[in-house]
């Protein structure tokens, strides 16, 4: 018997995708993976946002590989916070949003729902920032210009409606192929030292303790683990329609988690490879105050002596903030259903996520000047840093439950992870938006 979750009846948003995937138990180990493949891939684009670029591209070019490890460490925590939220889609067939809905009183879901959209606008921000910094490198058009020509990618959406998920998927893997090739092509040009790599994975107390490397590092876990993936991913895994019973269920735990872990494994190897590119770039050759993602483009040319790396560099930075931009406008739908039990045609929601970013970004454009992406950028991550904890503390709360997830609530060591990484990741992202502020 087959569950059919509610997310399979209509095109494109969670509540209009056609062609839920079925996962039948007769299928060979490899076809049921196949299957499976692709909500992980969705959530891994988030992790490797135009806002994780300038986080490790300042970390890279000032620290070297020093922070390397930090890259790591975040990864394997967001491994551990999205498995928690895939679980829970799957085991109670409702996502975070809607479970919070009915756990929660209407005052606190609606705090709730209002720190999540915010999330998703300061995301959608370094979207749009990320984007019209590619169209600028690319096309050499002014950065405001850049910033307008973002709204066109509601263009994008609307030619999407009526596709699938896994039309979608496509897309996605197609952009996140495009990143991973441009940035192992960039790798082979600057020529990494293998010895400095494998040491900026050993954990290292002393590397927090130079200058700033404390407050980067931070940004890294801030700008890694974003809260409106943790809304996402407990929805857009209900798209795999799976036997109900509890062997059915567990199936489908062990293929959720292996592509969440695949996905992630990507998203990890490109943040690595940003952070080494700019370590091996422009730490290893004097120039250790590259902050920015244009100054990056500027200098990579020069210093690998091929035109093809500042190329092959906007062309990634546009894919980046392309794949992010489908992503957060499921994620906004998924939040504005599951709290509000709202729904509007996807098409709307992507024009007033982006009006909404469009703005701010333009006037800080305006105001600040060209060069003030890099900041503006910070500014979004640690916006969403402050979100975190609101999306962590409930998602833990309802996997804990055992009268709501029953064999499949969380363990005494799942439970002791969970809680450590809430209060090291909370109290982290609470200490950066101070610092930030008192800067």
């Amino acid at each position: 018997m087959f569950a059919l979750p509610k997310t399979a009846t209509a095109p494109f948003c969670p509540a209009e995708v056609r062609g839920a995937v079925a996962v039948p138990d007769g299928l060979s180990p490899w076809k049921r993976a196949l299957r499976f493949a692709g909500p992980g891939l969705l959530v891994s684009v988030g992790y490797m946002d135009p806002g994780n670029w300038a986080t490790d591209i300042e970390a890279g070019s000032r620290y070297g590989t020093a922070l390397l490890f930090v890259v790591v460490l975040s990864s394997l925590a967001a491994i551990v916070l999205q498995t928690l939220s895939l679980r829970l889609g799957l085991v109670t067939g409702r996502d975070l949003a809607q479970m919070s809905r009915e756990r929660y009183g209407p005052r606190t879901v609606k705090v709730q729902w209002l720190l999540a959209e915010v999330a998703i606008i300061a995301c959608d921000i370094a979207e749009v920032l990320g984007s019209a910094l590619a169209f600028k490198l690319l096309l050499g058009v002014p950065l405001w210009a850049g910033v307008l020509l973002t709204a066109l990618d509601t263009v994008i959406v609307l030619g999407l409606k009526g596709k699938g998920f896994r039309q979608l998927e496509a897309i996605i893997l197609g952009l996140v192929g495009t990143i991973g090739i441009c940035f192992l092509v960039q790798l082979i040009l600057v020529r990494p030292d293998a010895g400095e790599v494998a040491r900026g994975l050993v954990p290292s107390l002393d590397a927090l303790k130079q200058g700033n490397a404390l407050y980067l590092a931070i940004g890294i876990v801030g700008a890694t683990i974003m809260p409106h993936n943790l809304y996402l991913h407990s929805s857009i895994v209900q798209t795999r329609v799976v036997p109900v019973d509890e062997p059915g269920k567990r199936a489908a735990l062990r293929l959720a988690t292996l592509d969440t872990v695949a996905s992630l494994a990507v998203a990890l190897f490109i943040n690595a490879a940003i952070l080494i590119l700019a370590a091996s770039a422009f730490h290893r050759t004097g120039n250790t105050e590259v902050a920015g993602i244009e100054e990056a483009h500027r200098l990579l040319a020069p210093l690998t002596g091929a035109a093809v790396a500042g190329l092959l560099f906007g062309i990634a930075l546009f894919a980046s903030g392309q794949s992010s931009t489908f992503t957060g406008t499921i994620a906004g739908q998924v939040i504005l259903e599951g709290f509000l039990n709202l729904s509007i045609p996807c098409w709307q929601r992507r024009l007033i996520t982006r009006g909404l970013a469009i703005v701010p970004a333009l006037v800080g454009v305006l105001t600040m000047g060209e060069h003030s992406v890099g900041k503006l950028l910070v500014l979004t991550q640690v916006v969403l840093s402050a979100q975190l904890p609101f999306a962590i503390f409930p998602l833990l709360r309802f996997t804990d439950d055992r009268a709501l997830m029953g064999v499949f609530a969380n363990g005494p060591v799942t439970k002791a992870v969970a809680w450590s990484l809430f209060g090291v990741i909370s109290s982290a992202n609470a200490w950066l938006v101070v610092q930030t502020f008192a800067a």
